[in-house]
């Protein structure tokens, strides 16, 4: 009997260490940063440390800074209104006998069995609560606008029209309709006026 031939494969290589079969895994990247002090002295290492410390304290003091002034801002602002409710308050406690007053008149106004010459009396009355309530003004401060015979002025007057006459010179306010008030050097209100105006035509001789 003739021997058959015998194909005999020659096994692959496979590394020292490893299952024949399967290849090495590629290393995995990792996430982590690799600290290294290679080159860095004990007393560098100690400076960075004593730096990142005055760091934290320095952060720490803007922090509080910030802190403090954000309160001092909200104090400020508690305290402004605060002044200005009592300087309300200290205005109204003057103005409330004023109210009495006309209260007061409306009072006798309104009676029916007032004797003869009350109106006279209550005329006066009224006369003194105007000028007890125009004092109580002027304490704050508060003048009048006298536009009554002067040049008109933009900054304190204000123009409803025109009069054409030749008695006047042109640009004199020649009537005040409404008051003009101001509080100290600031304008409040201006003077409604009504200023002179040179004729288009002169008079007839």
């Amino acid at each position: 009997m003739k021997k058959a031939d015998l194909h005999i494969k020659k096994p692959e290589t496979v590394p020292a260490g490893e299952p024949a079969g399967m290849a090495a895994p590629p290393p995995e990247p990792s996430d982590e940063p690799q600290a290294s002090t290679a080159g860095i002295t004990p007393a560098q290492l100690n400076e960075l440390k004593a730096r990142a410390a005055k760091a934290d304290e320095h952060w720490d003091r803007l922090l509080r800074t910030a802190a403090d002034f954000e309160n001092f801002k909200k104090r400020a602002v508690r305290e402004r209104h605060e002044a200005a409710q009592s300087a309300t308050a200290a205005l109204i406690n003057k103005l409330l006998p004023v109210l009495d007053h006309f209260e007061m008149a409306q009072a006798a106004a309104q009676n029916a069995q007032s004797p003869p010459g009350s109106m006279a009396a209550l005329h006066d009355g009224i006369a003194m609560i105007q000028q007890q309530l125009k004092g109580i003004l002027a304490e704050t401060g508060l003048e009048e606008v006298d536009a009554n015979g002067r040049t008109f002025d933009p900054a304190w007057h204000e123009a409803v029209s025109q009069f054409e006459t030749a008695d006047a010179p042109e640009g004199q306010v020649i009537q005040q309709i409404r008051k003009g008030y101001k509080l100290r050097d600031r304008l409040l209100r201006p003077a409604t006026v009504v200023v002179a105006k040179k004729p288009a035509t002169p008079p007839a001789a």
